[in-house]
């Protein structure tokens, strides 16, 4: 065999191989995970977060202001819990809400999951987390959060999205604040376990 044989050989087990690994993540669902891995690092820029302190000034304008501007969030939406209970949004009222649209199929909202129960295990008590699962299976969800030690609270739909609540994007990120208003809406991932984040959380009492 020559050389040349022996190199193209070679190249055809080595792509061979990277075809084997690749097919392997995507069928097992790992591949999500391990894209989600590699976007971690772009979240680490902070170039992907929400202004939060242009938000958060626009915000307090509009309460000095005593405008009738600000974005009433619509609580006409029930969710259900991985034992089944229903709970309403509108139970929630009166605290200030974090509200996260993902699924385990989206690189991106996993790249965002460890930020997201960094932030609830640090502000659980003083802010109501909703984590709004998408996927088709919820017991997927629930795997998921199992395997990685997530203990956030995770829900689905029960019942129809509030149209201001629509969203193409995976994930999408809402913020209510304390008096029932919308005060931050992102669509796509970020760092949201950041003290200028925790900050605006603070403001919105």
């Amino acid at each position: 065999m020559t050389k040349e044989k022996k190199n193209i050989k070679k190249s055809w087990i080595k792509n061979g191989i990277f075809i084997a690994v690749l097919a392997g993540l995507y069928f097992t669902g790992l591949h999500t995970e391990v894209i989600g891995f590699a976007q971690r690092g772009l979240l680490e820029t902070g170039l992907m977060n929400p202004d939060v302190e242009e938000i958060a000034k626009a915000h307090h304008n509009k309460d000095e202001s005593h405008t009738a501007n600000s974005k009433k969030a619509d609580f006409n939406l029930k969710l259900m819990d991985f034992e089944g209970n229903i709970v309403s949004l509108e139970d929630l009222k009166g605290k200030v809400i974090f509200m996260n649209f993902w699924a385990t199929w989206c690189p991106p909202c996993v790249a965002e999951m460890p930020s997201i129960n960094k932030l609830h295990n640090e502000m659980g008590d003083d802010v109501a987390f909703v984590m709004l699962s998408f996927d088709k299976d919820f017991k997927k969800a629930k795997a998921f959060n199992k395997r990685k030690g997530y203990d956030f609270p995770t829900y689905k739909l029960a019942s129809n999205l509030p149209e201001m609540f629509e969203s193409t994007a995976l994930p999408t990120t809402f913020v209510i604040d304390a008096k029932g208003n919308l005060a931050l809406t992102h669509k796509g991932m970020a760092d949201y376990n950041t003290s200028k984040f925790k900050e605006f959380l603070n403001s919105l009492k």
